[in-house]
């Protein structure tokens, strides 16, 4: 009330993305992110199976002019995202220490990530030339393999590095061709929702990137076993959660890519064989002669 005093602060609700759009999931459900003092910090909608589903479409959609773009346009779109994410820098910093992260150690997660954008960008019209090759063969033939994306990729997050390691995961998977459906850190998808605002006013194409956040035990299961995702990569989780994801995967013979404990922090974590995990070896024979 104007005069009161006493002011109470909107708590921001963080939406879901979806086809370069922000819709709210369409089960209404949401969760009240807490702090460590129990106060709620955010709201975050509680994706669902259906909001999944809709995410695989859009992705689905998006795969074909996305993987028919060059090599060096896609540099340059992950170039101009580590633009704007440098630019909101410090939002991302105040969300990470919202969060519990240390105000230090939250900005060396930003300017990682950061990094990390442009690394990729870098290798964006480099990899085929690392990567395919003109085979020897004996006959009247010559045969070379390049690679191709394998499609529609699900992404189930790492929960620790909620920014570093979403984007250590997507810009491999985007910069190779292929599109994605993300689901972000349960215990802290505060980034992955402003990372999507980001991608929006960057030159991504909606869908190619889609983003949902929720509980990982809801929709698992569905990452893994939809019969038109291609590839999944997963990044925690014990044996159990293999198993399931393996047994689930194999449904469909879709690409299963294990990344658990990996430290989203260290330059090992990048590597253009990361862009490689996500292609199709194309081999091709042409004769020759008369």
């Amino acid at each position: 009330m104007a005069g009161s005093g006493t002011r109470v602060p909107v708590i921001k609700t963080y939406k879901i993305y979806i086809d370069g759009k922000f819709p709210r999931t369409e089960s209404g459900r949401s969760i009240a992110l807490e702090d460590s003092d129990n106060a709620v910090i955010a709201n975050v909608c509680r994706g669902s199976r259906k909001d999944f589903r809709n995410a695989v479409v859009a992705a689905r959609k998006a795969f074909d002019p996305w993987s028919d773009t060059s090599a060096y346009l896609r540099g340059q779109i992950l170039y101009r995202i580590a633009e704007m994410l440098e630019g909101r820098r410090e939002q991302f910093v105040a969300e990470l220490t919202l969060q519990g992260v240390s105000r230090r150690m939250a900005k060396k997660e930003v300017d990682a990530s950061i990094d990390r954008l442009i690394y990729y960008a870098g290798w964006s019209d480099k990899y085929q030339q690392i990567f395919s090759a003109v085979n020897p063969v004996s006959s009247s033939h010559f045969n070379f393999s390049v690679l191709e994306p394998t499609g529609v990729v699900s992404i189930l997050a790492p929960n620790e590095s909620s920014l570093l390691g979403l984007v250590s995961n997507v810009a491999p998977v985007i910069v190779g061709g292929n599109t994605c459906v993300v689901l972000a850190s349960e215990k802290s998808p505060l980034c992955a929702v402003s990372f999507a605002e980001v991608l929006h006013a960057s030159d991504v194409p909606g869908g190619v990137v889609n983003i949902l956040t929720g509980y990982r035990e809801e929709l698992t299961g569905q990452f893994a076993s939809h019969m038109d995702v291609n590839a999944i990569v997963y990044c925690d989780g014990g044996s159990d959660v293999a198993k399931s994801v393996q047994e689930k995967a194999a449904e469909n013979i879709k690409r299963v890519i294990s990344r658990v404990d990996e430290d989203w922090s260290v330059d090992a974590a990048q590597s253009p064989y990361l862009i490689k995990q996500t292609q199709e070896t194309k081999t091709t024979w042409h004769p020759i002669g008369s």
